[in-house]
């Protein structure tokens, strides 16, 4: 029995615990990434010039930005691996998505 196999026979259950993982893992590193370098460690931060700005100031208003978007391309990537294993993905030659 292969992965794929295994994964579909647990069913939508794993499936959602899967995604709940995956979308408490990103959360806890946006969190850590605005709040704690942005907030919490910005006195540090700030003793290091980047690019002539101080990097706490420079991480709260861009660096957070940069690393949000970054973790929604990181979830849209995770989230299609996850779709295939537990086979919900939408396939784009099925007659569904072509309007047959």
């Amino acid at each position: 029995m292969n992965d794929r196999d295994n994964a579909q026979s647990d069913g939508p259950k794993a499936y959602w615990r899967a995604n709940l993982k995956l979308t408490a893992v990103l959360l806890a590193i946006w969190f850590v990434v605005s709040f704690g370098f942005g907030i919490l460690l910005v006195e540090p931060l700030n003793r290091i010039a980047f690019f002539g700005f101080k990097l706490g100031f420079w991480w709260a208003q861009q660096g957070s930005i940069y690393v949000f978007v970054v973790l929604i391309f990181i979830y849209t990537v995770c989230m299609h691996r996850l779709d295939r294993k537990y086979d919900v993905h939408e396939d784009p030659d099925s007659p569904e998505r072509r309007g047959d």
